[in-house]
């Protein structure tokens, strides 16, 4: 069963509707983002760390709960398969670090349902202090915009880099939007291919963004909708998802551009990043430059290990 969006002003029939959410390691962070949520809302739960933190009860203790074991794979896949056997005509991917309301989720539907050239409608995500965060869309990664983003200039050209950091109920156009809480019809999604099982995880938003271009479609930022954001998120390591950014991030520049643009961009970025390193380390900020050079490091070497597992090797 899925929950249920009315048409809008004629006889076209309502459009059902499920959440798709990916875990690992990560039944705080979901047993949060539900409690917000009407316990009959259909949802389907992958889960990559295979029940053992006792998700499979939470999800089947719902009216409406689809519990599927991921195995481990990452999120593109994961989601994937809550995509392909899911029944409803519109899938709202739901990451579990972040808060939506029934509210958020059904506006979200109705952008998909209204407009068909609509690939996807996604929240932004925001702060404690309602800052929407960077990244909750962006922009295709050319060399200019990695070059902007690398020495910093998207803090005074917030339009000119890859990632965006929209002001609220700012009206802004993007290339993609990020997963964290996003509608797409289901049919569409399929169409497009899914998420690019190529990526683990990070930047799958970015080619699915890509993809839908080429169809001439375009998702849309809905800055009005903020959704809050939690601590916590995926359970693995920091430094293992800094470096897993760093890695997929390379995977995309050289699978969708040019050769030599993609490796000039490579290096733009991970000059950027060292820069960063060494400025943190001036200044006794050891986490931060931590975090900054494990993002060059898999920018540099296209690898990345989640839990001893190699699971970004060079394309």
């Amino acid at each position: 069963m899925s929950s249920t969006v009315p048409p809008h002003g004629g006889p076209a029939p309502a459009r059902t509707f499920e959440l798709v959410v990916v875990s690992y390691r990560s039944r705080a962070e979901v047993d949060g983002m539900l409690a917000g949520l009407p316990p009959d809302l259909p949802l389907a739960l992958v889960d990559n760390y295979d029940d053992r933190d006792g998700l499979r009860h939470v999800v089947e203790a719902r009216p409406h709960g689809r519990y599927l074991t991921g195995g481990g794979v990452g999120f593109s896949r994961a989601a994937n398969l809550g995509a392909r056997t899911s029944g409803a005509d519109v899938l709202v991917f739901v990451n579990p670090d972040t808060r939506p309301t029934l509210s958020h989720v059904t506006t979200l539907v109705e952008d998909v349902v209204a407009d068909e050239r609509c690939s996807a409608s996604a929240a932004v995500v925001v702060d404690g202090d309602g800052r929407p965060l960077l990244g909750v869309g962006g922009w295709e990664p050319t060399l200019r915009r990695a070059l902007v983003h690398a020495v910093g200039l998207h803090k005074v050209l917030p339009r000119s880099g890859i990632y965006c950091r929209p002001r609220r109920d700012e009206d802004v156009e993007v290339d993609w939007v990020a997963g964290s809480c996003m509608a797409v019809r289901r049919e569409t999604f399929l169409e497009l291919g899914c998420f690019d099982e190529d990526f683990y995880v990070y930047n799958e938003d970015v080619s699915f963004g890509r993809q839908s271009r080429r169809f001439g479609m375009r998702p849309r930022l809905r800055t009005d909708v903020a959704v809050r954001g939690a601590t916590g998120g995926s359970g693995a390591p920091s430094l293992e998802m800094m470096q897993l950014r760093g890695a997929s991030m390379s995977r995309y520049l050289h699978k969708h551009h040019r050769r030599l643009v993609a490796g000039a961009t490579v290096a733009v970025l991970s000059a950027g990043f060292a820069a960063r390193t060494a400025a943190h380390l001036l200044t006794a900020d050891r986490t931060h430059a931590r975090e900054d050079w494990a993002y060059t490091t898999g920018l540099v070497t296209g690898r990345a290990i989640v839990a001893g597992r190699p699971v970004m090797t060079p394309a």
